[in-house]
């Protein structure tokens, strides 16, 4: 029998944005199943009430609630302010991708990634950060991309957030010196979520081919320096979130933890 590896999560309140599905989803299930009080987010009641009845069919009885709120603005973050005043463990996963010439990206395309990758976070994080610092004790995560590094061509925008949420944490964690509160990114590789396994579905429909022709593919071309060879599982990411959400994490702060499966040829 394995021992079982006590995180200290029980009884702490965590908001998980954007999770509904995919690695935000991942995140708010394992920080549940940890005993964390975890309230989920999605654009849509239907779709958090339908998150927070999956999670609640797990063993051991999981607390978790949901909140509904659309970050395309402010009113996001009030939303979600107003009705959960206080957190101890922040995750700000919610963030939209899309493929697009740097040529064809418009103001209105540069300023609405913007304004949900990257100031969703800033604003919950700002109003968080004072409870936070009051118990002296507090966990605030960016889920950020391989893509902060290495910015991908066909989607410059994306990854020009990716880099901004990863600034942003180490700037949090530089203005809360010798605290119990601690600011970190994430940073994920490609990884099978909700809407990548669309993708490549829909991709090797339209060339005949099966999904594990088309994964192997992506890797030889678009990502050889990968050393995985194959997406992450959101597992594999809510496993790395969950230990930056713990007590256990206490020395890890200001870091950008990467979970790329290699992707990004670096040591460091």
């Amino acid at each position: 029998m394995e021992d079982e590896l006590d995180l200290r999560l029980t009884g702490k309140i965590a908001l998980v944005t954007g999770s509904t599905a995919g690695i935000g989803f991942a995140i708010a299930k394992s920080l549940a199943n940890e005993g964390a009080h975890v309230f989920v987010n999605g654009r849509t009641q239907e779709r958090v009430d339908s998150a927070v009845a999956t999670i609640r069919s797990q063993p051991g009885e999981p607390k978790v609630d949901g909140i509904s709120a659309d970050f395309s603005s402010s009113a996001g973050a009030e939303t979600v302010i107003a009705k959960l005043p206080t957190v101890d463990v922040l995750v700000n996963n919610v963030g939209i991708f899309e493929p697009k010439p740097f040529t064809e990206i418009t103001d209105t395309d540069w300023f609405r990634f913007f304004e949900i990758n990257v100031m969703s976070g800033v604003r919950l994080s700002r109003h968080y950060l004072a409870g936070m610092l009051k118990k002296n004790w507090g966990r605030i995560i960016f889920i950020s991309s391989e893509s902060a590094v290495q910015i991908p061509a066909e989607m410059v925008h994306y990854g020009m957030t990716k880099t901004a949420q990863v600034a942003v944490a180490r700037g949090i964690a530089e203005s809360v010196p010798g605290t119990g509160v601690t600011a970190n990114s994430i940073l994920a590789g490609p990884t099978e979520s909700e809407g990548v396994g669309g993708f490549v579905e829909a991709m090797a429909k339209q060339q005949n081919k099966s999904k594990e022709e088309v994964e192997r593919e992506f890797f030889e071309r678009a990502r050889p320096s990968s050393l995985l060879k194959r997406f992450a599982t959101v597992d594999e990411v809510a496993a790395m979130a969950t230990y930056v959400a713990s007590e256990l994490s206490s020395a890890t702060n200001g870091a950008a933890l990467r979970v790329d499966g290699g992707v990004v040829r670096s040591i460091l």
